[in-house]
């Protein structure tokens, strides 16, 4: 497991708790009164709920925060390949039976990366569950896909082999990790380093490549559920603040823009920043967060 950093001050009214599901034994970070209204956060790739570390104690006074680690990530089990079906469809099914175990819906998701084939997978099952949606950068639209992340994965997508698995896996290298990290951040060089070397930490673990490899390569399911995923956000209108980083090089500001198409009560703000927006606009997306949720779920 990585190491465990010590808690700021404005973190101490964080709990780091652990979860038993089906065997493994799933991380968690939890704060707030759980007589609040309750929000799940979802992380990405190559991250975990440690992404959230200076948002949650920003929300815990309004919310029922809980911030889990999927497994293969963070602080929970890493279970091998052949003994854990590594895929999104499974991620989303692993994901809500831990939610169902904490108790934790109805809820609203806060999604990133990896959270929005999670987030929406649950959310198509079990529509009841969501009150409201909190994107960053987390992509739904065909149109937010670049170049850059089609080149990457879009042969292995067609076919695993040696040839196209070698650049996803050098991907998974220190500087694959950084690069995702800083491109189109505003200044990358004051950005804590403690991010990416948490999240290396857990990529070098032994099995970890395999573990993310199978999910990259699994990757092209999600593209193929968008327009189911957009076909819910049309039927059932949740609430949706989109808040992203505009230099996002895998994702890119038309994604944002495009769930303007298909909702009625929705914000979107662009950072000026990338892919981890948190990194450098955690105080003004915090704000916005408790505005929109208490205006769209609390007051309702």
């Amino acid at each position: 497991m990585p190491p465990m950093v010590q808690p700021s001050h404005a973190d101490r009214a964080v709990s780091y708790r652990t979860v038993n599901v089906d065997g493994v034994e799933v991380f968690y970070r939890e704060a707030g009164a759980e007589t609040d209204p309750t929000l799940v956060l979802l992380h990405g790739y190559p991250s975990s709920s440690h992404m959230y570390r200076d948002l949650i104690p920003r929300l815990a006074e309004e919310f029922h925060v809980i911030a889990p680690d999927y497994p293969g990530f963070g602080h929970s089990d890493r279970p091998a390949v052949d003994e854990f079906e590594y895929t999104f469809d499974h991620l989303a099914e692993f994901t809500a039976s831990v939610l169902q175990n904490l108790d934790a819906t109805p809820c609203a998701f806060f999604i990133q990366d990896y959270g929005a084939p999670v987030g929406f997978r649950i959310a198509v099952e079990h529509p009841d569950w969501i009150e409201a949606f909190v994107v960053q950068n987390a992509n739904v639209y065909e149109i937010g896909i670049t170049d850059e992340f089609r080149d990457l994965l879009e042969p292995v997508w067609n076919e695993r082999t040696a040839a196209t698995e070698k650049p996803v896996l050098e991907f998974f290298e220190p500087e694959g990790t950084k690069w995702l990290y800083q491109t189109g951040a505003r200044e990358p060089d004051r950005m804590n380093p403690d991010a990416w070397t948490h999240d290396q930490y857990v990529l070098d673990q032994s099995d970890s490549d395999l573990i993310q490899l199978d999910l990259q390569a699994n990757y092209h399911t999600n593209i193929e559920q968008y327009p189911e995923w957009q076909a819910y956000l049309r039927e059932h209108q949740p609430p949706t603040l989109v808040v992203w980083g505009k230099n996002d090089p895998i994702f890119g500001p038309e994604g944002a823009r495009a769930f303007g198409d298909d909702l009625d009560t929705v914000e979107i703000h662009l950072f000026d920043t990338g892919h981890f927006a948190l990194e450098e606009d955690c105080e003004e997306i915090a704000k916005l967060t408790r505005e929109f949720l208490t205006d769209h779920v609390v007051a309702d």
